[in-house]
């Protein structure tokens, strides 16, 4: 039996060994309500204060008061769209982009729904951002403005310092939010420095090595925003229900390490740029999806033609390795991604990605089995593939125009 290989970290990530330690008390005998009056509650409500300091000092040692719990990236992502809405429902214009998560490209089409005028920016070949479309975009009665810090399927960063920074020059009152689920805790964040313009930032605990089940929403001082869970006082009472104390704990073990050993870790873009060097010494037809764009170090989405991703997934696992071909929330759709259709990616080659995410726990010898495997891999289902030439190791000639490919 091959030994597992996992290279799909920016869908979840293992829990770290010292958020797992860390965790653990509170899973057998600190069991209690944080909102108690006894003293064993007064020793869960400190473990929150630590873990909410902690999580605070991983995106530019913003006040921990700052910061509020919540379930996922998901729900602080909801929050900070919807809550928004509801403080300012004068305020009828949102900018975000074509190739957000879903949790927020959803959240722009629900507004739609409900009569708002949502500007979808697209972007180009390289996912990047026009800059003066999105600066045409921007009007004195925008609400808010949602653009993720680093696309989770090819790892392009956003310049959210730059685009915060011009959106408060175009009105004071526009809210500027960035989903920082898959850059939080593997690139610097700064919310006291570059980031000062940022009003709303989400991510996700189990995107940096705690438990799934929970996440974070960082809301500026004075940002207008209204609760989308109403209950208890829990969280200074912007988010009610009791707070997941076992997971919050990791979460902050887990932003304490990324802190310290981010700088330790340029391995990780090492292991990504030696795997991407050598597929494309050995695979030809094949596209670096956001090459040439400053990328997350960890990810490399590559795009195969005339093969079909899903094909390429199955004899991955068959050999023990776990990758993805995007996103995990729209993994279970036959459509093509969103995010690839919006960079234009060819058709031959819309359906054949595949994304390789690392993490600190990767190793050297993993990345050169997939260095090995992939390729065979490739050139095993060209084999079979209709389009494909294999005695002279490129597409038919015969194909019709309509199959054409970018090299």
């Amino acid at each position: 039996m091959n030994s597992l290989i996992y290279a799909d970290n920016n869908a979840t990530t293992a829990i770290a060994p010292e958020a797992m330690q860390a965790m653990l008390p509170y899973l057998r005998d600190e069991y209690f309500n944080p909102s108690s009056m006894y003293d064993p509650a007064a020793r869960v409500a400190e473990a929150l204060r630590t873990a909410r300091h902690e999580a605070a000092e991983l995106i530019g040692s913003v006040p921990p008061r700052n910061l509020f719990f919540t379930s996922c990236a998901t729900e602080s992502n909801n929050w900070a769209i919807f809550g928004a809405a509801a403080a300012a429902p004068d305020r009828r214009h949102v900018i975000t982009t074509a190739v957000e998560h879903p949790s927020v490209l959803e959240g722009g089409k629900e507004l739609v729904r409900r009569g708002y005028d949502v500007t979808f920016l697209g972007v180009n070949s390289r996912g990047e951002l026009n800059l003066d479309d999105y600066v045409k975009a921007l009007r004195p009665d925008t609400l808010i403005v949602s653009i993720m810090h680093a696309n989770n399927e090819t790892g392009v960063l956003f310049p959210v310092a730059e685009l915060a920074r011009i959106a408060k020059e175009t009105h004071p009152a526009i809210l500027f939010h960035t989903d920082a689920t898959q850059s939080a805790g593997k690139v610097p964040i700064d919310l006291q420095g570059d980031f000062r313009h940022v009003d709303l930032l989400s991510f996700s605990g189990h995107k940096l090595h705690a438990p799934k089940g929970v996440g974070v929403l960082f809301l500026r001082a004075g940002t207008p925003i209204r609760p989308i869970l109403i209950g208890g006082h829990q969280e200074s009472g912007r988010r009610a229900g009791t707070e997941n104390v076992p997971h919050i704990v990791a979460l902050g073990a887990a932003c304490r390490i990324a802190r310290e050993r981010m700088k330790e870790e340029s391995h990780i873009q090492a292991f990504r740029d030696q795997l991407e060097a050598k597929i494309l010494r050995r695979i030809p037809y094949i596209e670096i999806n956001g090459a040439g764009a400053p990328r997350l170090p960890n990810t490399l989405n590559l795009a195969v033609h005339f093969i079909e991703g899903e094909s390429i997934l199955m004899q991955l696992n068959a050999y023990g390795i776990c990758a993805s071909s995007g996103s995990a929330c729209t993994s279970g759709s036959l459509e093509p991604s969103h995010v690839l259709k919006a960079m234009k990616v060819p058709f031959t080659a819309m359906h054949g990605s595949v994304r390789f995410s690392f993490s600190r726990y990767t190793t050297g010898a993993e990345v050169d089995r997939i260095a090995d495997l992939f390729p065979l891999t490739v050139q095993n289902l060209r084999r079979l593939s209709p389009y494909w030439d294999p005695a002279r190791n490129e597409p038919r000639r015969d194909l019709p125009s309509s199959a054409s490919v970018r090299v």
